[in-house]
This record gives structure tokens, C-alpha cells and sequence, in this order.
């Protein structure tokens, strides 16, 4: 592996290893509230791997064409940064909704332990 390239793409390489904790924590943990953190973890990654891919060095932003005399190639491409608005406001919501069915959960089994709460499930079913 060139180190050059990683360099290159030190970025996207983040992204990639916040998306492996993220997806890791998912899997292996049985604690809900430790699931959405490896959740918010992978939108994270994805949201930076998204603003990375977007960014074009040495163009501006496009708030304002002063007399439209400069080329369309001078500037940044606006739809990944509004995609990544977008996408954070749709993971803020997804997060709180989540948070909220948590405490609801905890609420109705006094755990946050996912096998537990299955259990617990399981034995209110046969009654």
C-alpha cells in the first residue's frame, strides 16, 4: 500500500475506520443505548465520507456570483453539502426517536439489556 494514496485519502480512510467502530458497536453490543452510539458512529462516517468526496480543492463556495464572469468550474459543487444537511437533520430525528423508544422500553422492563428485554418479551407472550 503507497502511503501517498492514504494520504491522499486520509478522509475517506477515517471514514471507513469510524464506520467499523460504528458498525462493531452495533453488533457486538447487547446495550441499546451503546447500539445508537455505534449508530450515530456510521452516519458520522458517512457524512464525512460524503463532505470529503464533495470538496473540490482550490474552488469557492457558491453564496454569490458577483457579475457572473467566473466559470461554473470555479466553484464547489452545492447538492453533497446539502445532502449532508439533509442527511444530519434525518439522523438527528432518527436518534431522538430512537432515544425515545429507549426510555419507553426501560420504562416498561428496567433494563436497556436487548436479550433481557427478548426474554421478557417471550415470557409475557405465553402468559
Amino acid at each position: 500500500m503507497d502511503l501517498h494514496l492514504l494520504l491522499e485519502n486520509r478522509l475517506a480512510a477515517a471514514a471507513i475506520i469510524l464506520f467499523g467502530i460504528g458498525l462493531t458497536t452495533l453488533l457486538l453490543n447487547r446495550n441499546l443505548i451503546k447500539k445508537i452510539i455505534g449508530f450515530s458512529f456510521m452516519d458520522s462516517a458517512i457524512f464525512l465520507f460524503l463532505t470529503s468526496e464533495g470538496y473540490i480543492g482550490g474552488r469557492t463556495a457558491p453564496i454569490q456570483l458577483p457579475d457572473g464572469s467566473m466559470p461554473a468550474s470555479a466553484f464547489v459543487d452545492p447538492i453533497p453539502a446539502g445532502l449532508v444537511l439533509t442527511g444530519i437533520v434525518v439522523s438527528v430525528s432518527v436518534t431522538a426517536l430512537m432515544l425515545s423508544l429507549t426510555v419507553r422500553l426501560y420504562q416498561r422492563y428496567h433494563t436497556l439489556d436487548l436479550d433481557e428485554i427478548a426474554q421478557l418479551v417471550r415470557k409475557e407472550g405465553e402468559k
